[in-house]
């Protein structure tokens, strides 16, 4: 209740500094993903991502992290294939050009994509291949 009285104000008094208004969005979608509401999470993490591609452009740093938290609710709930195309298409090209291949975010995008292949019941022996090597390029760069 706290965090969506919060919404609704800077929704109302604040609602023209974009980032302000979908970091407390983000804000929302983060508890209600800690409270497993995942649905709702990954909703209101559509949303802001979106947002934050119309807005900011998919090369933005708060892009590929709230493009991140879409993903790992997706994961969520069991749209595996949908996070590993929004990982691998979109997220990583943008967060190795924008913030280079050793940044944290980057790092966290490969190792999502890893728990991506990896956590999905139907993952095939190339998809575990391709998430091992994933993790190995990662604790080599950490």
């Amino acid at each position: 209740p706290v965090l969506e009285a919060n919404l609704a104000l800077r929704r109302r008094y604040f609602s023209h500094e974009i980032e302000s208004m979908l970091a407390a969005q983000s804000n929302l979608a983060n508890c209600l993903g800690n409270l497993g509401q995942y649905d709702q999470a990954r909703v209101l993490n559509r949303e802001i991502y979106a947002a934050f591609v119309a807005s900011l452009g998919v090369s933005h740093e708060g892009t590929i992290r709230t493009g991140g938290n879409y993903a790992i609710t997706m994961k969520k709930v069991g749209l595996w294939n949908e996070a590993k195309s929004l990982l691998r298409d979109q997220l990583l090209p943008a967060a190795r050009q924008t913030l280079g291949p050793d940044h944290d975010h980057t790092l966290d995008l490969n190792r999502n994509l890893a728990a991506a292949l990896m956590n999905n019941p139907e993952h095939t022996c190339d998809e575990e291949l391709e998430a091992e090597t994933i993790m190995q390029g990662v604790v080599q760069r950490r």
